[in-house]
């Protein structure tokens, strides 16, 4: 059993969380290993000065989010780190289960003939520096330059010195959290919010703060409530479609976030994976606070999976700070993908890519609305997905393995959930991810599914 023990004194309000932060920090930094058996609760209770129901709740959370499990008349366990949080999509397609899981672009067979001729063309013009050169800063000036011209034509003018290129939307988050939030800091997103923030923060010993939020995106009431009570160093926000709700916040409401943040110095992470693909969206957070927001921006939603390259927008005073991160996690991008972006970005190829992309997202909900018809569901017009709510008593993880029972799978809600404050059970499904045709009957199985009285699962035994 572990002699480590909470610091009652450092619980703040809702306990059961506070105290779950503790231990998930503790384990994070080895101080619990894996293995570690917990105090019983109710000692655990006594010892604290807390209820038994406070500290039931905290065990809970902590089995939750996957770092603890609780084994009937042997107590609760710290599990190892090869007991990895699971992802919300299929790590791998398997026969005959329409996947609806993961989150792509609509794709047919012309992506991949373009993504040909594109590979063709960097054979053929591939300049020496992107073969052979190991330092960034002698292959990418030419690139930052088209990407801060690009920029500028959407709104966000920035110098190329203040842009990191990286391998990715997940390589230029990873260094935006690494750069606005030291470690043992706080971050705060909403409580739904990107499904890798939330690992990450684990794994870099950070401290992860949900926050609630309306139908137009973050609460600034609950982002300065909590910046009242401690240090909060960051926020994490997913303001154009891109969130599990797909909601877009108002001009009006990024402005009142960004007040918020001024007045506590807050740093922004905004992700912005979307861009041009989401019409009449309002300005980037980045160009409203350009002093604060770190800006993602990538092309592996609104083009084509293939092509891994994201840009990294820093402020002035933090962009050494990116650079140096990326440099200790990444080194560089690598540069024949670079080189592709930038002769597509110049040919006008990622334009024509992301005007396709709206008319097929346009078909995809025309069936998503036909087929789900009355279910409540979220969505945006130009969001790669719907978020289906599910029936009052249902449970998403049931509702998950039901459906693939069935033949389709689709993420749960719980990947995304920082908490269980305000929690509405409720499964992602991605649009673009197979056929049309595959998706029409992907979504009629669910909604089979949802008419259907939940039964125990059984083995499968031959």
């Amino acid at each position: 059993m572990t002699t480590w023990l909470p610091n009652p004194a450092a619980l703040r309000r809702p306990a059961y969380q506070s105290l779950a932060d503790q231990f998930a920090q503790a384990i994070a930094k080895g101080i619990v290993a894996a293995g570690a058996r917990l105090p019983p609760q109710r000692k655990l209770a006594d010892d604290l000065g807390l209820s038994v129901q406070t500290v039931s709740r905290a065990y809970e959370e902590l089995i939750r989010r996957g770092l603890v499990v609780g084994e009937v008349g042997r107590g609760s366990f710290v599990l190892s780190p090869a007991a990895e949080d699971r992802s919300p999509y299929l790590a791998q397609r398997e026969a005959a289960l329409i996947d609806l899981s993961i989150l792509k672009p609509v794709t047919e067979r012309r992506h991949v003939e373009i993504f040909r001729k594109g590979l063709h063309w960097v054979a053929d013009n591939l300049t020496e520096s992107a073969a052979l050169a190991f330092r960034p800063n002698s292959v990418m000036p030419r690139h930052k330059q088209i990407a801060a011209d690009w920029l500028g034509r959407n709104g966000l003018d920035v110098a190329p010195g203040n842009i990191t290129i990286t391998d990715g939307a997940t390589s230029a988050i990873t260094t935006a959290v690494m750069s606005a939030v030291p470690v043992g800091g706080t971050i705060a997103a909403a409580t739904l919010t990107h499904h890798l923030l939330i690992p990450l923060c684990k794994y870099l010993g950070l401290h992860l703060e949900g926050l609630p939020f309306d139908k137009d995106g973050i609460l600034p009431d609950a982002l300065d409530g909590l910046a009242n009570k401690g240090s909060l160093h960051a926020l994490y926000i997913q303001p154009s479609a891109i969130n599990p709700l797909a909601i877009v916040s108002s001009l009006e409401r990024r402005h009142e976030l960004i007040k918020v943040a001024r007045r506590h110095d807050i740093q922004i992470i905004e992700n912005d994976m979307l861009n041009r693909l989401v019409e009449h969206r309002p300005p980037p957070l980045a160009a409203l606070a350009p002093e604060r927001v770190l800006h993602v921006n990538g092309f592996t939603k609104s083009t084509l999976p293939g092509l891994r390259v994201a840009w990294l927008v820093s402020p002035p005073r933090t962009a050494l700070a990116t650079a140096n991160r990326h440099l200790v996690t990444n080194w560089m991008a690598t540069p024949a993908m670079v080189e592709l972006l930038s002769h597509w970005i110049s040919d006008g190829t990622v334009d024509r890519l992301i005007l396709w992309q709206r008319d097929a997202l346009r078909e995809r909900h025309q069936i998503a609305q036909e087929v789900l018809g009355s279910a409540p569901f979220h969505t945006h017009p130009q969001s790669l997905h719907i978020w289906l709510e599910l029936p009052p008593g249902s449970n998403e993880e049931d509702f998950v393995a039901q459906a693939r029972r069935r033949g389709v799978a689709v993420a749960s809600g719980g990947a995304f959930r920082i908490d269980d404050r305000g929690r509405r059970d409720a499964v992602r499904i991605a649009l673009g991810s197979t056929t049309a045709s595959d998706l029409r009957q992907g979504l009629s199985l669910v909604t089979d599914t949802l008419g259907s009285t939940a039964e125990p699962l059984l083995p499968l035994i031959g």
